[in-house]
C-alpha cells in the first residue's frame, strides 16, 4: 500500500486549501494517508544567521523525513497576495537548506484553491515554474475557483470541475 502525505500550505486552521487537500488524499484508493498540517511544525523565520548561530530546527527536518518516507504528495497551495504564504515559505526555505531537492521527485498532485474566480493560478504558476527545480515531480494539477460556489461537505459541486478533478486524481494514482 502506497503511503501519501497531504497537506495544505496554510496555517489556517479553517483552510479551504486544507480542506480540498483532505478531499483529494480520500479519494486516492489503496493508499495509506497521512494528513500533516503546517501548524504542528513550527520554524522560526529564516535567515542565514539564524541558521550560523543555531542551525537546521529539527520540525525542518521532520517534514522533510515526511516527504522523504511516502510514496506521493498532494499539496494545495493557499494564495497570499499573489505567491505562497509565509508559513510555507519559510518550511520550503528551511527543508531547502537541508535538501536542494527537497520534493525528491515523489509523484505530486498540485493544487490550489480561493474564494476567488483565479483559483489560486498565480501560486500555481509559481510552484509549477520552481518546484521541478527542487525536486519537484508534478503529475497532476487541479485549480478550484470560487471554492464556496462549487465545494460542500459532500464535494465538488460543478460537473465540469468535478471531472477535472477526477482526472487529475487518476493521473496521480498512475503515476504512484
Amino acid at each position: 500500500m502506497k503511503k501519501i502525505i497531504a497537506f495544505a500550505g496554510s496555517n489556517n486552521r479553517e483552510s479551504i486549501n486544507k480542506k480540498l487537500a483532505i478531499f483529494a488524499a480520500n479519494k486516492i484508493t489503496d493508499a495509506q494517508i497521512k494528513i500533516l498540517d503546517l501548524n504542528d511544525f513550527e520554524l522560526p523565520l529564516y535567515g542565514i544567521d539564524y541558521e550560523k548561530k543555531f542551525g537546521i530546527p529539527e520540525n525542518a527536518q521532520t517534514f522533510l523525513d515526511e516527504i522523504k518516507s511516502a510514496d506521493g504528495i498532494v499539496l494545495s497551495l493557499a494564495e497570499h497576495n499573489g505567491a505562497y504564504t509565509a508559513v510555507f515559505k519559510n518550511m520550503f526555505d528551511w527543508m531547502s537548506r537541508i535538501d536542494g531537492k527537497l520534493w525528491n521527485n515523489k509523484p505530486m498532485l498540485l493544487m490550489a484553491t480561493s474564494p476567488g474566480g483565479r483559483g489560486g493560478a498565480s501560486v500555481l504558476e509559481i510552484a509549477t515554474g520552481r518546484f521541478p527545480f527542487m525536486g519537484g515531480n508534478i503529475v497532476a494539477e487541479f485549480s478550484l475557483p470560487f471554492f464556496e460556489k462549487n465545494y460542500s461537505c459532500s464535494g465538488i459541486e460543478d460537473s465540469k470541475l468535478k471531472d477535472s478533478f477526477s482526472h487529475e486524481i487518476t493521473k496521480f494514482e498512475k503515476a504512484l
